[in-house]
This record gives structure tokens, sequence and C-alpha cells, in this order.
């Protein structure tokens, strides 16, 4: 495949990594980006060609899935990439830091001068690839984690990280197929009223997305009941250690669950609504917000923090979260305009 770009940064103790592997055919035919992560994906393109960059997406890309995000003859100086995960992952890895900024927008855009952002637009972290060409004549990027699953993998992987958010056991999520994860995803499929062989259609992942961002009987769901994007943070309590954790992205009319692990103790919520710049929106001169009066660290990216004491003086922000009633089993929390 040629030389590999990894790009890396740790997210919650972990290190998932885009890796594309780049090569030097030139860009004559359609272009294809492959998706060998656990995650379904929205992948963003730019066009450098001497003193113009355009940006264009959101290119939906689902496990062990490829796309064409380019067609025909394409005459370029470099090729970008951005991608990032769905929000029903949660804190899940932010694909690459790359040495290109250029504008996105937050539903499917295309933006012929990329380098000034305006209104309703955001700078967003490019990286320049170098794809190879395939058999069938077309070039072709690879996504992937460290953990470099093949297509039939990160088929799988994708399938129990889904299934561990809606709620079904299939953990450890390595790709790896066993009766654990083939009884959850018998569990998932009975729950839903689908045929046991409904997991190899093409449209199977959408129907996972859509599970689980509706509300359930068990464990925390938010729900979306506002016209603005809303970002939210999770706090669990195991007795021991109280860790904060975002943001999660919750779309107008959507509903998630976080990933909670275990069963801790206590749980609490914070969430906020934003504009498409991410800035706090304010409903009658006060941010419109949803928390509480327990005071835990958090920050403007993405975190997991797990000692909650001076967080001004360790770089952090402290923010007022509000404690969730799990006495029945479940919880659904709905934000709604005041």
């Amino acid at each position: 495949m040629g030389a590999v770009t990894q790009l890396r940064r740790i997210i919650a103790g972990l290190v998932p990594v885009i890796a594309l592997f780049a090569g030097t055919a030139p860009a004559s035919a359609d272009l294809k980006l492959c998706n060998r992560m656990s995650y379904v994906i929205e992948a963003a393109i730019g066009i450098d060609d001497k003193s113009a960059t355009a940006t264009r997406g959101w290119f939906r890309i689902d496990p062990a899935a490829c796309r064409v995000v380019l067609q025909g003859t394409l005459t370029a100086d470099r090729i970008l990439l951005n991608a990032r995960a769905l929000g029903v992952y949660g804190t899940s890895p932010l694909p690459q830091n790359g040495s290109d900024t250029l504008c996105v927008a937050s539903d499917n855009f295309v933006i012929a001068a990329a380098r000034q952002c305006r209104t309703g637009q955001t700078p967003a972290p490019f990286t320049q690839i170098n794809p190879t060409r395939a058999d069938d004549g077309n070039l072709v990027a690879y996504l992937a984690e460290d953990s470099e699953y093949d297509d039939d993998q990160a088929r799988l992987a994708g399938i129990q990280r889904l299934l561990v958010i809606a709620g079904f056991d299939a953990s450890p999520i390595d790709g790896v197929d066993g009766p654990k994860t083939q009884a959850a995803l018998a569990a998932f499929l009975k729950s839903r009223g689908l045929a046991p062989d409904f997991a190899q259609s093409p449209n199977f992942f959408a129907t996972m997305v859509e599970a689980v961002q509706a509300p359930s009987s068990t464990g925390l769901t938010w729900c979306n009941d506002t016209p603005h994007k809303v970002m939210a943070a999770v706090g669990t309590d195991d007795g021991k250690t109280v860790v904060s954790r975002g943001w999660y992205r919750i779309e107008p009319g959507k509903c998630l669950h976080p990933d909670v692990t275990g069963q801790p103790r206590r749980l609490f919520s914070f969430a906020e609504a934003v504009d498409a710049e991410n800035r706090t929106i304010r409903f009658k001169d006060k941010p419109l917000n949803w928390g509480g009066d327990t005071q835990l660290c958090t920050r403007e990216s993405k975190f997991e923090i797990n000692e909650q004491s001076e967080c001004g003086n360790r770089g952090f922000s402290t923010t007022g979260f509000a404690a969730v009633d799990m006495s029945s089993g479940g919880k659904t929390l709905r934000f709604a305009m005041p």
C-alpha cells in the first residue's frame, strides 16, 4: 500500500489512530475512502489547487465500507482529509491533528474558498493524503486504527461498539467473533423485531445508530428537544473515583446514551446548547444549559478527567453537574427550551 501516515491523538487513555495509506499515484481517477475503523465516520475532503482551496463534506462511511468522494480526472496540487466519528460515540477519537486549517460546516457543505471561514463555518485540521491506485484503477485511501483491522474485523468491531453503547454486552471491542458477541447481537435483533440475517443488510449500521439514538428503559439517555446542537458531559462515581467525561454531540430531535460502563453508585450530567461555531447559546441573557450543584472538571475539547480537585489550577474549567436519579434503573433527561 506504500508508506503509512499515522495521525495520533490520545483520548480517554486510548491511542486510536487514523492511518492513511499513502503512495505516489497521480490523481487521475475516482478517489475512494475506505473505512477500516470500528466507528461510523464522516469525512470531508480538501482540494488545494495553486492559489485556490475548496472543501466538501460530509461523506458518511460505515466500517468496512468504501465511498467515492471525487469522480473523474482531478487536477490538484494536494488532496487533504478531515474525518470525525458520529456523535453517538461520545468521547471517540478525533481523527487527526492536521497541518492545514480549512473551513467546514456542521451539515453537508461545499466551500469554494475554504481558508477564510464565514458565518456558519468553523476551522478544522486537515491532513494531506497521497492515495494509491487500486486494482480497479481508482485511487484509494484507507482510514484505520492501531488495531489494524481487516474489513471483516472492522465491521465486527463496529457492531460490537454500537451494541455496547446500546446497552448489550458485546465487550471487549476487538473484532473477534464469539458466543458473547453473537448473543448480544441476537438480543439486539430480537429487541427490534429484526430477522437474524438483517445484520448482513447494507443499512444495518444505520439501524444500529438509530437504535442508539432512541430513548431506553435502562441506563442514562439524553434527548435533545431544542432546535440547537447540544454538547453533554457525564460524571460517574464508583465510590472511589469520580470521573468526568465529554463531550457528546446530540443533534436536534435526537437522543443518545453515554457509554457508562460498570455500575457506578452515582451519575451526574451537564449539557449546553451551542451554535455552529460551538459557542454557548444564550436565552434571555443566560447560557442555555442544564446542570446542577456538583462541581466537576471539564475542558473545551474532548476529555476524561479522573481527579476533580483544584480544576482551575490544573488548567480545567469547573462546571456544575446535576445528580441523576437512577434508582429505577433508567433515566431519560430531555433538554428543552425554557
